[in-house]
């Protein structure tokens, strides 16, 4: 089986934060801008608003199969290198070989 490109989006709540860990939290927030920073990306990156209530996990993966249990794992490393608990991870995979792109017709 060949290997492709995949997209995985794991996405999850924080769960029972302490104040310590909130302001711990936000102080990862300062100087994050979404717009620039909010992509998916080969090193994977944790994302997360000021609420602190849900999360999201973004990373490009390149496997044959189990990208979702790959993104999983990734994201949990992610998750509990920052100390805190979390409930109802979920990944969603595109596979980005097998989209369609659909360029525009020219003119003539």
């Amino acid at each position: 089986m060949a290997e492709h490109t995949y997209r995985v989006l794991v996405r999850g709540r924080f769960a029972d934060l302490t104040d310590d860990q909130r302001a711990h939290l936000r102080e990862h927030l300062k100087g994050f801008d979404f717009l620039r920073d909010g992509g998916f990306s080969e090193e994977g990156a944790l994302f997360f608003d000021e609420k602190l209530d849900f999360f999201s996990y973004r990373v490009i993966l390149t496997a044959e199969k189990d990208a979702a249990d790959a993104g999983l794992r990734r994201a949990t490393a992610a998750i509990d290198a920052l100390g805190v608990d979390y409930r109802g991870l979920r990944a969603t995979v595109t596979d980005m070989d097998e989209m369609k792109i659909n360029r525009p017709k020219r003119l003539a």
